[in-house]
């Protein structure tokens, strides 16, 4: 096989796994610290798209459109907190399942409402359209680029922040023993909506880089949820640490598994049935990952008291 193309899609894996980390960071986040299972973490994904698609349009400037995105995310995570999640966090995970299903079909619908059916195509500007050359004879995507460069940025801002500031101090303490917390005098409902509305940023990031690659469309965020939610359970449920891993992990298995089970399986099957049983196989790899992983660590390679 050429090692260009292996190169190339060695990259697709890392742009992959971060995107991943985006939505599985503010997931492990949800749960780690609230004890909330949100089923509605994809829709904040496709909420944070339509958003940004909106706003480039309407100021005619992606970067522009881009950074006041985040903000409205913020917004509509705070404001979903508030009204529809506070009243969950003693309720049991059935019933946090339940009400977050409802949020989904709830946002699927309010999107249709207001942008309609019809996927949605976000157009990149000329400087983000080009190419350059990772190594000679390998060009690849600037946005692509971007999209990596971006989500390394972002990891290493969250590790300085769960890791090094008063506001992770916060975060970890209420991970480990949230009511202990509130005795001490922190306002517990309002770290529990930042750190909502900040998942919800990490989310609709992921969205708002992922609608220039696809297209923006009713239920785009709920294939990634599944996927995020492997990366937490392979990382280890709250554990950043181990989402940012794992998700950089799951990124590449799926992608180089697409590329090279076709070919192996070329070496003791029928062309017709390696292309065939290569992309079946591949979508599984990432599930057989997990269950290996899980033998060997029930809790995750990360888990919350390590990472």
């Amino acid at each position: 096989m050429d090692p260009l193309l292996l190169l190339e899609q060695a990259f697709n894996g890392l742009q992959f796994g971060v995107m991943l980390f985006l939505i599985a960071a503010g997931l492990t986040l949800v749960f780690g610290i609230m004890d909330l299972v949100n089923l509605a973490h994809g829709a904040l994904v496709m909420i944070g798209a339509y958003l940004a698609t909106a706003l480039v349009a309407w100021t005619d400037s992606f970067i522009l459109g881009m950074i006041l995105a985040l903000p409205a995310t913020f917004a509509v995570g705070a404001l979903v907190e508030i009204v529809a999640l506070r009243t969950l966090y003693r309720r049991d995970h059935l019933d946090q399942v339940l009400a977050t299903f409802g949020l989904i079909l709830f946002f699927n619908e309010i999107v249709r409402i207001i942008w309609g059916p019809v996927s949605l195509y976000s157009g990149l500007p000329d400087y983000l359209s080009g190419h350059v050359e990772i190594i000679p004879g390998a060009p690849y995507p600037v946005f692509r680029l971007l999209i990596i460069a971006v989500g390394l940025a972002v990891a290493a801002i969250i590790y300085f922040i769960v890791a090094h500031t008063r506001l992770g101090m916060l975060i970890r303490a209420g991970a480990s023993n949230n009511e202990m917390v509130g005795a001490l005098g922190v306002n517990i409902k309002s770290l529990f909506t930042f750190v909502f509305a900040l998942g919800a940023v990490f989310a609709g990031l992921a969205g708002m880089m992922l609608g220039p690659l696809t297209s923006v469309e009713p239920g785009m965020g709920e294939p990634l949820l599944i996927l995020a939610f492997v990366v937490i359970i392979i990382g280890g449920i709250g554990s950043i640490r181990g989402a940012f891993i794992a998700a950089i992990i799951v990124g590449l298995a799926d992608t180089m598994g697409r590329v090279l089970l076709p070919v192996l399986l070329r070496a003791v099957v029928s062309d017709a049935a390696a292309d065939t049983a290569g992309p079946a196989l591949a979508s599984m790899l990432i599930y057989i990952l997990m269950a290996a992983i899980l033998v060997v660590r029930p809790r995750g390679l990360f888990p919350a008291r390590t990472g």
